[in-house]
């Protein structure tokens, strides 16, 4: 059974960074999503088992950067340039396979969600 751990959520002023960590047990791919008050879960990036291959959704690209540290089993979610926009619960998720996925349902295990609030 795949476990997940996220932490590193917190409340930072616009323009700050945070870095958050998903501590992970498993071979698949993992992926990050948020989800704001009233709002659906969305994509935000993704990294394949590898950490050959990233993906990111166009509201986080060139902000954003998701890698991998094998040896802690462990991805990360560095956020920087953080907007009001980004403030959201963020779940680290485990994907079905190796490969990226964008969407919800390419992933089966989901963390408990870490709050990251960004402050005007």
């Amino acid at each position: 059974q795949v476990l997940l751990q996220e932490s590193g959520g917190g409340l930072v002023q616009v323009g700050g960074s945070l870095r958050l960590s998903c501590e992970r047990s498993g071979r698949t791919a993992t992926g990050w999503f948020r989800q704001a008050p009233g709002k659906e879960r969305e994509f935000v990036a993704a990294i394949s088992w590898s950490g050959r291959n990233t993906y990111y959704s166009d509201s986080v690209k060139g902000r954003f950067i998701i890698s991998r540290d094998s040896a802690k089993n462990t991805v990360y979610l560095e956020m920087n340039s953080l907007k009001p926009e980004d403030t959201a619960v963020y779940y680290c998720a485990a994907a079905r396979s190796l490969a990226i996925g964008t969407i919800k349902d390419e992933y089966d295990v989901w963390g408990q969600g870490t709050q990251v609030t960004v402050s005007s």
